[in-house]
């Protein structure tokens, strides 16, 4: 892992020299659609399936494709992963899963998760949390997802050329 430090003054003790960490990540954001309208309707149950969600498949994902949770939030999470390839073949997969378990349940009980996957440059505090435009763009891009996976193609790399063979397919 490379890691590229720059250092700076901090605005609260301007004689305290502090090191920012860089590094080169795929962030990937998520939250659940329409998790209020969940709420509202159910708390107890929606509450009781998004956590059998995590135990039994997002988790176990997030695990296998070496994703670090970095932070989650009621119905979100900030996931880190070391290979954006990694990123969006969890978030498939997760998406895959999530379409399985929903498939016999009415609408209105469905969790459905809005994924955003972005690579780029962060900054990691000394807690672990990941500051910076990539993650921004992430959040953005899970923000229009709407119930998919919206994932930014990088600059410089080759369009559609990232596949991810997930339960016999390519």
């Amino acid at each position: 892992m490379l890691l590229s430090r720059h250092w700076y003054r901090t605005h609260e003790r301007k004689s305290e020299i502090v090191p920012v960490v860089r590094k080169l990540a795929a962030i990937l954001a998520a939250d659940v659609v329409g998790y209020g309208l969940l709420m509202g309707a159910d708390e107890e149950g929606t509450l009781t399936r998004l956590k059998a969600h995590r135990r039994s498949l997002v988790d176990r994902k997030l695990s296998e494709y070496r994703g670090r949770i970095v932070k989650t939030t009621g119905d979100g999470m900030l996931v880190e992963f070391a290979s954006a390839l990694d990123a969006v073949c969890c978030a498939v997969d997760i998406q895959r899963g999530m379409a399985e378990k929903n498939a016999h349940l009415s609408p209105d009980k469905r969790i459905e998760f809005r994924v955003g996957v972005n690579i780029g440059d962060i900054i990691v505090s000394h807690g672990g949390d990941v500051f910076g435009n990539s993650v921004n763009v992430a959040v953005r891009l899970e923000n229009i997802a709407g119930g998919h996976l919206r994932v930014r193609p990088s600059e410089g790399g080759r369009r559609g050329k990232a596949r991810c063979f997930v339960r016999g397919r390519w």
